[in-house]
């Protein structure tokens, strides 16, 4: 096989799918956050904008993120799996920032209720620890594709 055409040294061509494996579970958790994150920004984008209209607007720009993550991570082309590393960066970045604005200055959010509030604590800190995961899958299975 030429250098770099084949799967990622350890990696077989399954594994490097999200068809299988570590990929699957991956799409299966961005699917639940995307359900979970879309019904609550959507109920709290139309029942209680008014109260904290930057907690729910970050839930629902976390939302979509999740969402188009999960779309990319099904298609699984390179085209896509570019997308899902651009999403996933900017997941992280947003988590980051979010999080850490949250406890320097939690007066900064109206309401405790973005996904990403305290680096996504009222999700058990998955919005965390996900794109970390993520990145890692598409790094590491890069060189099956």
């Amino acid at each position: 096989m030429a250098e770099g055409t084949g799967p990622a040294e350890g990696t077989s061509p399954a594994a490097a799918s999200t068809k299988h494996g570590a990929g699957r579970a991956l799409i299966t958790v961005y699917a639940i956050l995307a359900v979970g994150a879309s019904a609550r920004s959507l109920y709290e984008l139309v029942v209680k904008f008014d109260q904290a209209p930057l907690a729910y607007g970050l839930s629902a720009v976390a939302a979509v993120v999740y969402c188009v993550i999960t779309v990319a991570l099904v298609k699984d082309t390179p085209r896509w799996r570019r997308v899902a590393f651009v999403c996933m960066v900017a997941e992280l970045v947003g988590v980051l920032v979010v999080g850490t604005l949250s406890v320097v200055d939690p007066a900064a959010f109206d309401a405790k209720s973005s996904v990403w509030f305290w680096y996504g604590r009222d999700y058990l800190f998955i919005p965390l620890v996900l794109p970390i995961l993520g990145l890692n899958f598409l790094r590491r299975t890069r060189a099956a594709r």
